[in-house]
């Protein structure tokens, strides 16, 4: 039987039709078995990550509550509309608080003071006293030029190898973050013996200041004296030659009471033939002084006397012309005028 063109075309068709439906029935199989293979997968992988989840949490519960406290502390915050701008460490913020540290030069003019100059400044008496190397504040001469710094402090000179910023700030009670950024220094830096640095804030020493000052001291007589002899060259009124006077004569009738200059420990009392019936009392800092031609002594060795303690009287024994106290004052065993460490 011969097939015509026409069902020929019928049956290929039908053949075609019957192909891509077996074919689609296979991958419809294929495809339901991938996807129950992938969530069997997924469902180990999601077990792993519980169990990797127990793992963490049991690790952070084994930190320290330190740890846990800074992660706390810096946990990004919500973001609030309308801020900005730079943030800076605490070590810059320390260093944003220093100005930069330079110098004025300024000359004395009549009527200037330390004290008034400092304030227009913005820095202290201790600042001007000490950049300068002022001994005297009485001897600061019109037409002298001083420097002026840009902040508050004193220098310092190291006294031995080793000391740091750290040392410095602690001894003076100030900030080591300062010390080290004004000077260019780390503060664990050491610095060797005789190096000079700039101590933002630091104040001198209440002696030093009251010796620059003139302040120290209280005068030994309350009243009714008079300078009879200033301290340096002379000519002798015995001997008639040229000599050097280690004290101040203060001339006052005799049995004047006589009082300690500052406080501190009577070292020496007696007699000498120059000086006659003198005392001697030891004070801080090196500071030694003398009250000598007494006529007579009212304390002994070792007692603790005050300004307010009477010490001797006057008189006129040993090397004298008549009635008056021979005061000197001693620093570390040397002899300096009086006349700059009272007021």
């Amino acid at each position: 039987m011969q097939i015509s063109k026409k069902a020929w075309f019928f049956i290929v068709l039908a053949f075609v039709i019957y192909i891509g439906s077996v074919s689609f029935f296979i991958a419809a199989a294929l495809s339901q078995k991938s996807s129950a293979a992938l969530h069997a997968n997924k469902s180990a992988v999601e077990a792993d990550d519980s169990v990797s989840d127990q793992k963490t949490i049991v690790e952070t519960d084994s930190e320290s509550e330190t740890d846990v406290i800074a992660e706390a502390e810096y946990e990004i915050p919500d973001l609030v509309p309308g801020q900005g701008g730079l943030d800076l460490s605490p070590a810059e913020v320390a260093k944003e608080d220093v100005p930069e540290l330079y110098y004025t030069v300024y000359r004395i003019k009549q009527g200037d003071m330390l004290g008034i100059l400092a304030e227009n400044y913005g820095v202290t008496q201790d600042t001007l006293i000490s950049v300068n190397g002022i001994k005297n504040s009485r001897t600061i001469q019109i037409g002298q030029y001083i420097r002026i710094p840009s902040i508050p402090g004193i220098v310092y000179t190291t006294k031995k190898s080793g000391e740091t910023a750290q040392t410095i700030a602690e001894k003076y009670n100030v900030s080591a973050e300062k010390i080290a950024f004004v000077n260019n220094k780390n503060t664990e830096e050491e610095l060797t013996e005789g190096i000079t640095i700039f101590v933002p804030d630091a104040e001198l020493d209440w002696v030093t200041r009251q010796e620059i000052n003139g302040d120290l001291f209280k005068r030994p007589l309350r009243k009714g004296y008079y300078f009879s002899s200033y301290y340096g060259w002379r000519k002798n009124p015995f001997s008639g030659r040229r000599t050097f006077h280690n004290g101040i004569d203060m001339a006052i009738a005799k049995g004047t009471p006589v009082y300690a200059a500052l406080g501190g420990t009577v070292s020496a009392t007696g007699w000498d033939n120059v000086y006659g019936n003198y005392v001697k009392v030891a004070h801080h800092s090196g500071y030694v002084t003398m009250y000598a031609h007494l006529s007579k002594i009212t304390t002994k060795k070792g007692a603790y006397v005050t300004t307010s303690t009477k010490i001797g009287e006057v008189g006129s024994t040993g090397q004298s012309t008549g009635p008056h106290l021979h005061f000197t004052v001693f620093k570390n065993g040397r002899t300096t005028n009086p006349a700059l460490l009272w007021n």
